[in-house]
């Protein structure tokens, strides 16, 4: 299978079929072309706008073995380049799409369902991370493991994740999640009593751009606290890209940044994450502060490398934390 493949007549498990399906398909034979691209359907990894899609393509090896195509922009409005190298949260954000794509695509999942991400998991190889003189094609083997399922009807699984460019492996990852339907969704995020409306907070002011490795302050997402290495994470319902549609609770992908900004503000320089390992025990909410704060890990025998655990707490339960692994600088 090529990253040129431009297919418009794959039946979708997940989707409703239409009294004019067979019509519909013969019309789509005529319009397949091996040296178009596109990307897939944006419903089916959860993103509004087509150009956060980062598939173009997928397709069933084995059982539970998958390979499919993405595509990473040289520039990217918000995953930007770190030391000349793609964003390792663009990875993080590749993997994210890959397990919910395959969940509707190949397991059945009905497109209103909702997921729940327990964890995730990304390291990256810098120089085969490189941004080229063009849009890095992706090649990426997905093998799922424990796959679950209730009355027939997948529940979760926890996926593993191979990156190749060019040949070579660029990355690595994984994750895990569990899924709900909208009658269980409603129930596990009915009000909570003990904070009625959940109208976010004001937005808070944010660090300075240059202190995180930013260039613009809506792109911040911590807010300074007055205490070393803790802060109050900030967070802009408004974002364009961390809130690409509407949702009732703060998204994985600005918790593991502000881990990344964390990191940043820590050390005081900027860096380039080795590797993520991120656990998420309960939803954060919007209507609440969480605060962030950095926790260093010792590395024993190894000068090379740098290692924060990074914990986010709201209203004195731990929702989250990142284990964020950086090179050392050289001396």
């Amino acid at each position: 299978m090529s990253a040129s493949t431009f297919r418009i007549d794959r039946a979708i498990p997940s989707a409703g079929r239409s009294e004019n399906d067979t019509t519909a398909s013969t019309r789509a034979t005529g319009l397949r072309y091996a040296s178009l691209t596109t990307t897939v359907p944006k419903e089916l990894v959860h993103r509004a706008s087509v150009s956060e899609v980062m598939l173009t393509d997928w397709e069933r090896e084995a059982d539970d073995h998958f390979v499919l195509t993405g595509q990473w922009p040289r520039r990217h409005g918000f995953f930007t380049t770190v030391d000349d190298c793609h964003d390792p949260l663009i990875v993080a954000e590749t993997i994210r799409q890959a397990g919910i794509l395959l969940a509707h695509a190949e397991y059945g999942v009905p497109l209103d369902h909702r997921f729940l991400m327990w964890d995730l998991a990304v390291e990256v190889k810098p120089q085969h991370m490189l941004v080229g003189t063009a849009p890095a094609s992706l090649h990426i083997e997905i093998t799922c493991k424990d796959v679950k399922r209730r009355r027939g009807d997948l529940s979760g699984l926890r996926y593993e994740a191979l990156i190749f460019r060019n040949g070579q492996l660029a990355a690595t990852g994984g994750a895990r999640f569990t899924c709900l339907s909208p009658a269980v969704y409603q129930r596990v995020r009915a009000p909570r009593p003990e904070s009625g409306s959940r109208n976010p907070l004001p937005l808070t002011a944010p660090l300075a751009p240059q202190d995180v490795d930013r260039l613009s302050p809506t792109d911040v997402v911590l807010s300074p606290t007055g205490e070393p290495d803790q802060w109050q994470l900030r967070v802009d319902t408004r974002h364009p890209v961390l809130f690409d549609h509407p949702v009732d609770h703060t998204p994985g992908m600005l918790l593991l940044e502000a881990a990344r900004q964390a990191m940043v503000a820590h050390l005081g320089r900027p860096c380039l994450p080795r590797s993520v390992t991120a656990e998420f025990m309960r939803y954060s909410e919007l209507d609440a502060p969480c605060l962030i704060k950095a926790n260093p890990v010792p590395v024993p025998g190894s000068g090379h490398e740098e290692r924060v655990l990074m914990t986010g707490h709201q209203e004195g339960s731990l929702v989250f934390q990142a284990l964020v692994t950086v090179a050392s600088p050289i001396a």
